[in-house]
């Protein structure tokens, strides 16, 4: 519980408490600090949140789980003199710092107060006093910035998301400004990966030796043409390739160029966000999501001996470039640790490539250099000291000598206008990459895997054995699929989303299972390829790479108040609004029926289709014209409807499959039903088949095995069953014996044998039971919200009028009022 001392004057308030924990140590009695526990309001979460016909008014609601935090601070904040907004340094932290001001200031609570915005990109003494010394106002722009975004998403959320449902009949899902895109980009990659034709071709090698040492040589030129990749393309043409250049090399390879030279390599810049999460990704096999939430411990303070410590800078950022004061620090380090041979002669400087850069924040690094991995090993979480370990190592490797290296190329002659071509590379001096190397998704990029190739010395005119030629068929491949760190980096690249929202948005995508990932690749489920073939359909502006971009430049541009943010939110929805109403007229469902013809049964002679539904993909028999009714069966989980073929549907139209017959005479089925594959022994009987079951190739034999487990099962759960009407039964449950009417469920006390229970006794155990809990939950949530909060207390529900945000303190009415206004009114 938080204690406030009479002796403070001022509070600090940041987003969480293990940052407030890790601030508060640095700052005397004068201060305490207290955590919003992240954003306290959010858009109402229905249809009206944002109303462009009253210039894009928007209306929030506090967040139920943080009301008691709000209310502590509301309290806290009446007994000092001044109020530190301290969130994080980003258009998010920024927000934040305005709702409180504005919860605040609404509710009475800042009168008389004084008010500052202090900022701080690493957690350490130095650089939150500076904060606190050197505060400013709640940067205006910045918040249009973010009213501005937040109006974008909840248009397209809720207003594209309706079409989805009525034009698609896909409940559920759900439209968004960056997610449609990022999902477009999955979708025509899994496009591409489908269409993908591979194309035979073949290299030639030559093993030879000089001396002793064994080396091999690639082909460059054949006959006088020099060789491209489709130069040999089939088994003949390698055979008749390897037959003339043995013929014409007569066992030997002479050397006709040598080509030396030194080849520097200089470091990678220190961690972005989006580098950050692709390196973790690459080398600790964290997704974005898991990278994020790490770092956010370690920004705020991991404790390991001398209470919190905040051991990296802020992790959302674009900026490559390190402060003057840590380049220092980090030079010094790695003339101690590296020696001064491993330190350039001036500081290296790394500029930003990203075009949407946002604020002007350092990269990602340790707050101190001279605090290396090793001195944190057992002392903090494991996947936290990886991670540091990942920034520290990026960090100090960015600040080192290149790594150099000697290289050769060598061509050798095989008779007449035949030559192959050995590369040699022996590291000279590693420089960074002592302390660090990049990693790579396309392992052809990987500059490594020219490392200590050594060559025999040899100059021009020699004659080296030529020992083999050797010839290989390979196949072009399609393009990989998505991998969080290649998707990460090809967001950024198109200028989709921010630093903040690369995880979000991943999760979002899996979240609502518009795709999955498969040895860690992304794959489109069929739900995301409908979804996307809907959008790109009908709002192909709106999931444009391009056009996202753009909108991402204009929010940037209202960030640094080069524009404003209406009349971009204005005509943004005067576009979309026309679009909107000309799908709602103009497109029917069955213009957007998710449907592909497989064929005709060859035993009915009905077509075959492949459909999405209520509960996912399925295939059909027949159509809802015909006289019988048409049959359905839904796919298999590793089945896609882009891949099924007509023996794949009429496979799955086997169901449901007569076994046999059970001893009553009841027929014994198998079918799968909306809780997986059963077994059905008659009139509303069934029993589950386990995992390890395959519906379609079960057999009688154990179907009569499952039959049996149940019924044992359910003649073990009854103790008693009264009957007559009554559907009171004495059971076995999972907790023990319990009563039972089908509605209520009644506990019997310890002291009785359920054996013995008279149906009056249970009746009146019944009727003392509770309501069962789904019921109970479903109330317990309407009183929620139909009471009233703590008496010291700020607006549930407010409005944020298009007007520009203040950010000085303003006396108002409190907030109790207005809620008794507000009641009346609706009264």
């Amino acid at each position: 519980m938080f204690v406030f001392e009479d002796m403070t004057k001022n509070l600090v308030i940041v987003e969480s408490p293990a940052k407030a924990k890790t601030i508060k140590k640095y700052l005397g009695k004068d201060f305490e600090v207290m955590a919003s526990y992240g954003h306290v309001r959010d858009l109402v979460p229905k249809e009206g949140a944002v109303d462009p016909e009253r210039n894009f008014e928007m209306r929030w609601e506090l967040i139920d789980k943080n009301r008691k935090h709000v209310d502590a601070i509301a309290r806290a904040v009446k007994k000092v003199d001044a109020l530190y907004l301290s969130t994080d340094p980003d258009r998010e932290g920024e927000a934040i710092s305005w709702h409180l001001f504005q919860l605040l200031r609404d509710s009475g609570a800042l009168d008389g107060k004084s008010v500052h915005r202090s900022v701080f990109y690493e957690i350490t003494k130095n650089a939150v006093q500076e904060a606190i010394d050197s505060p400013r106002e709640i940067a205006d722009e910045l918040v249009k910035a973010y009213l501005a975004r937040r109006a974008l998403d909840y248009l397209v959320g809720f207003k594209v998301s309706p079409l989805l449902w009525k034009k698609a009949g896909l409940s559920g899902a759900s439209a968004g400004r960056v997610q449609s895109p990022a999902l477009r980009m999955i979708c025509e990659r899994e496009e591409e990966i489908f269409a993908f034709k591979p194309r035979e071709y073949w290299t030639i090698d030559a093993q030879a030796q000089k001396d002793t040492a064994q080396f091999t040589a690639k082909l460059t030129q054949l006959a006088g043409t020099k060789v491209e990749q489709f130069t040999v393309t089939d088994a003949a043409a390698a055979a008749k390739a390897r037959q003339q250049l043995e013929r014409a090399a007569e066992g030997a390879l002479v050397v006709s160029n040598v080509e030396k030279k030194q080849r520097r390599r200089n470091p990678a810049a220190p961690f972005t966000t989006s580098t950050l999460q692709q390196e973790a990704a690459r080398k600790l096999g964290f997704g974005a999501q898991r990278t994020m939430r790490i770092a956010q411990r370690l920004y705020e303070g991991v404790d390991f001996g001398e209470g919190p410590v905040g051991l990296i800078t802020y992790m959302r950022t674009d900026s490559v470039s390190l402060a003057a004061e840590a380049v220092r620090e980090i030079r010094a380090v790695i003339a101690r640790l590296y020696g001064r041979d491993s330190v350039p002669d001036a500081p290296r400087m790394y500029r930003t490539k990203s075009k949407n850069a946002q604020e002007a924040h350092e990269a990602v690094r340790p707050t101190e250099a001279a605090r290396t991995p090793e001195m944190l090993a057992g002392k903090i979480d494991a996947d936290e000291h990886r991670l540091y370990t990942l920034i520290w190592r990026r960090a100090v490797a960015s600040q080192m000598e290149a790594a150099v290296f000697d290289t050769v190329a060598v061509d050798l002659a095989a008779g007449q206008d035949n030559t192959f071509r050995a590369n040699g590379s022996t590291l000279l001096s590693p420089g960074f990459l002592a302390v660090y190397r990049e990693s790579f998704d396309d392992v052809s990029l990987n500059p490594d895997d020219e490392e200590n190739r050594i060559l025999p010395p040899l100059e021009t005119g020699d004659r080296v054995q030529l020992l083999a030629i050797d010839t290989a068929q390979h196949f072009t491949e399609p393009p990989p699929r998505y991998s969080e760190a290649s998707l990460v980096k090809a967001l950024e690249e198109h200028g989709i989303g921010r630093p903040s929202t690369y995880a979000s948005i991943i999760q979002t995508l899996l979240y609502k299972k518009y795709c999955e990932l498969v040895s860690k690749r992304f794959v489109p489920t069929d739900l995301g390829k409908i979804v996307n073939r809907f959008l790109t359909a009908n709002f192909e502006h709106y999931v444009d790479y391009g056009f996202t971009a753009s909108m991402e430049d204009e929010l940037d541009n209202i960030s640094r108040g080069e524009e404003d943010w209406l009349p971009m939110l204005e005509r943004f929805w005067a576009e979309l609004k026309k679009q909107i109403d000309d799908v709602d007229e103009n497109v029917t469902r069955s213009d957007v029926a998710m449907e592909r013809p497989l064929g005709i049964d060859p035993v009915s002679g009905r077509p075959v289709s492949v459909r999405y539904g209520r509960f996912g993909a399925f295939a059909q028999i027949g159509t809802r014209e015909d006289a019988e009714k048409p049959k359905f069966a839904s796919l298999r989980p590793h089945q896609r409807m882009d891949d099924l073929t007509l023996a794949d549907a009429l496979d799955l139209l086997q169901l449901p499959r007569t076994l046999g017959v059970w001893e009553d005479g009841s027929p014994i089925k198998v079918a799968i039903g909306r809780f997986g594959p059963y077994v059905q022994f008659g009139p509303k009987k069934y029993a589950s088949l386990k995992v390890e079951d395959d519906p379609y190739t079960v057999t009688l034999e154990r179907a009569h095995d499952l039959i049996r487990e149940k019924i044992a099962i359910e003649a073990n759960r009854i103790i008693r069953d009264f009957g007559d009407g009554t559907g009171i039964q004495v059971l076995n449950g999972r907790y023990g014996p319990y009563i039972s009417d089908g509605k209520k469920n009644g506990k019997i006390p310890k002291d009785r044998d359920p054996k013995t229970l008279t149906l009056d006794e249970c009746r009146a155990l019944l009727a003392a039971a509770p309501d069962r809990k789904g019921w109970g939950r479903r109330a317990a949530a309407k009183t929620a919200r139909t009471t009233p909060g703590p008496a010291v207390s700020v607006d549930d529900t407010t409005t944020t009028p298009a007007a520009k945000p203040k950010a000085a303190p303003k006396k108002t009415k409190p907030a109790t009022k207005k809620k008794s206004t507000a009641r009346k009114k609706q009264a």
